[in-house]
């Protein structure tokens, strides 16, 4: 593809080497790449996409409000990276496997997940994560690249199985500078395994700029591993639902992997321990915001007559639905004793976990009133 191919000088601010089919004014343009991946895209599917990236936005929202709230113990925040989530998934197939790394709520929302799905391992509840093949998406992961191994090792599986199923991973731009992600890589095209790689690059790893990470785009790493790829605009919905149709297609008639770079931009902080203010300035975040994902398509229905009254008041009946459910799966968990994280770590308990459960129940104890009712 041809959107590798030219370095840019400012990898955190500069988004024009891009394939784009939304302007951030909703402008439909015509891209030679991409169009013929969005022939088939109506405006019953745009508006689905609107609506899943509306309703994304809310379980976001509901997120960072339960954590401050106290019913949480973290939250990483997608504000912004809407298009990238909701746009790859959505052209996944339901027998395809998804490997979506800690922030990708909007994956895991796309592929059919619940209420309790998105909150419940923040919570750091016993029971919190859904069976990955309830809908063929593993759990979040939490260590940095991790995933991009599964993703090569289930694809590699079903090659051998002889289906044409497709897996994804989903990492963002500081994984891509782990030994995970690049060994992953060479696994994935040395065996031609049908997987797709996508990196969201939103600009920064935790505080690290991707301009330190990278002096060209990331996208243009993956042709030294012989692996064809693309850089999209990842606050377009469009462009990043037709670049995956792409790298799924590439996959399916045994081209084996395809690398997808979404640029787009964390809004947020990295989780709700960060404070971004510290290391990015509010200019910076101005500018992405004029790039809001949800506004652009949102322009782009109004322009076509599909954003109706009736449309709107659906979408946001739904959005409150869902925010309501994502609370009270929260705040109706049945939370055990945190003791019991002790009780099957060993057969025969011996004197060293005795004198931790005995440090860990005093520092519990330190929270009272508030652990009243949480405490055996």
């Amino acid at each position: 593809m041809t959107h590798t191919l030219t370095p840019t000088a400012d990898l955190a601010t500069d988004i024009e080497d891009v394939a784009r089919l939304l302007t951030p004014d909703g402008e439909r343009i015509a891209d030679p790449e991409l169009d013929r991946w969005v022939a088939d895209v109506d405006a019953a599917t745009l508006r689905g996409l609107y609506r899943d990236m509306v309703l994304l936005r809310r379980i976001d929202t509901e997120g960072v409000a339960l954590q401050r709230q106290g019913q949480l113990g973290l939250w990483p925040p997608c504000q912004g990276q809407e298009a990238t989530q909701i746009g790859t998934a959505r052209a996944l197939r339901a027998d395809d496997f998804a490997f979506p790394s800690y922030r990708e709520t909007g994956v895991v929302y796309a592929r059919g997940g619940k209420p309790a799905d998105f909150v419940l391992a923040w919570r750091g509840e016993e029971h919190s994560t859904y069976n990955p093949y309830d809908i063929n998406t593993a759990t979040q992961q939490i260590i940095i690249g991790a995933q991009a191994l599964h993703a090569v090792g289930y694809a590699m599986g079903v090659q051998r199985d002889g289906t044409d199923q497709v897996s994804v991973a989903y990492f963002g731009d500081g994984a891509s500078s782990q030994g995970d992600v690049n060994e992953a890589m060479v696994f994935a095209s040395s065996f031609r395994a049908p997987v797709v790689f996508v990196c969201t690059n939103n600009q920064w790893a935790i505080s690290e700029p991707v301009t330190v990470q990278a002096k060209f785009p990331i996208a243009g790493r993956a042709p030294g591993f012989g692996i064809p790829s693309m850089r999209v605009d990842g606050n377009d919905v469009l462009a990043c639902f037709a670049a995956m149709r792409w790298a799924l297609d590439n996959a399916r008639r045994g081209n084996g992997p395809a690398f997808i770079e979404a640029v787009t931009y964390r809004m947020g902080p990295h989780t709700t321990s960060d404070d971004p203010t510290r290391y990015r300035d509010k200019e910076e975040v101005d500018k992405w915001r004029r790039r809001d994902p949800i506004a652009r398509v949102e322009a782009l229905l109004r322009s076509r007559g599909e954003f109706d009254e009736a449309f709107v008041t659906s979408v946001e009946h739904d959005a409150d639905a869902l925010a309501a459910a994502v609370r009270e799966a929260a705040t109706t968990a049945k939370t055990r004793d945190p003791l019991t994280v002790l009780d099957n770590v060993y057969a025969d308990p011996h004197s060293g976990l005795a004198e931790q459960r005995e440090w860990f129940g005093a520092y519990l104890d330190g929270f009272a009133p508030a652990a009243e009712g949480v405490r055996r």
